[in-house]
């Protein structure tokens, strides 16, 4: 497996979007989004996969979510072990076992760091299997029409800073839907950004958290009074959990 240093790079995102699936792939490995955290959301095609697995990989929230839908061996990790876990990954899909990696959401939304190094773990080419995310929930619950909004996630390591200029551009102009990053770049820091780059401060604002959990709940107030939450790296330092979307709607 290669190296990565998000501050400097390479990015894995950049290496897995660099080219298109192959359309005919032989003996793929797969790469399921397994919905908002609720497996009710859970695609058909992604449950089927899932079940036919030798070994599963993923981070251990998201693996704990799929555990009962399968047989197959579960390699959790964290940040601090992806690279072993993909390790041994890597190696029960050179002896030819079934290889499913499971990512939040969609793979499509925030997970291509993780899908660019399952890639580089393997020698086999990776399908993705789309899923249900917490973007087209709160979209949903917003009513920001993706196609007149801007999505951007800052739930990623390395430089946000393109993403929160993207999301500055258009500000008023558009929706934004944001995954904030936890716990330094939270629902409040976007806020205050987004005021210091001109954004009227009467804008409507939403965060919207554990969608599609029981305690599913939408915080909605003008975008000044939202930014009146910036500040701190911790928990401790925001009302919002780190299941949260913010929307930010145009007028």
């Amino acid at each position: 497996m290669s190296d990565y240093d998000l501050d400097s790079g390479p990015d894995p995102a950049a290496a897995a979007a660099a080219e298109p699936e192959d359309p005919d792939p032989e003996n793929p490995i797969h790469a399921v989004g397994i919905g908002p955290g609720n497996v009710e959301f859970l695609t058909k095609r992604g449950r089927e996969v899932i079940k036919g697995a030798d070994v599963v990989v993923g981070f251990g929230t998201v693996v704990e979510l799929v555990a009962e839908l399968t047989d197959a061996e579960l390699l959790t990790c964290g940040y601090e072990d992806e690279a072993q876990a993909l390790g041994a990954f890597g190696e029960r899909v050179s002896e030819g076992a079934e290889g499913v990696a499971v990512l939040m959401g969609d793979p499509n939304h925030s997970g291509y760091q993780f899908l660019g190094k399952v890639e580089d773990a393997v020698d086999r080419p990776v399908r993705v299997v789309p899923g249900i995310s917490a973007i087209q929930m709160a979209a949903s619950r917003a009513r920001t029409p993706l196609e007149d909004t801007r999505f951007v996630t800052l739930h990623k390591s390395g430089d946000i800073e393109p993403g929160l200029d993207r999301l500055r551009e258009v500000v008023g102009e558009r929706h934004l839907l944001v995954l904030p990053r936890p716990y330094d770049v939270m629902p409040g820091d976007i806020a205050a950004d987004l005021l210091e780059a001109g954004a009227d401060p009467e804008l409507d604002s939403l965060v919207l958290e554990k969608l599609s959990h029981e305690d599913e709940s939408v915080t909605r107030q003008p975008l000044g009074d939202l930014a009146d939450h910036a500040g701190g790296d911790g928990p401790e330092d925001t009302p919002f959990s780190d299941l949260s979307v913010l929307a930010v709607r145009a007028p």
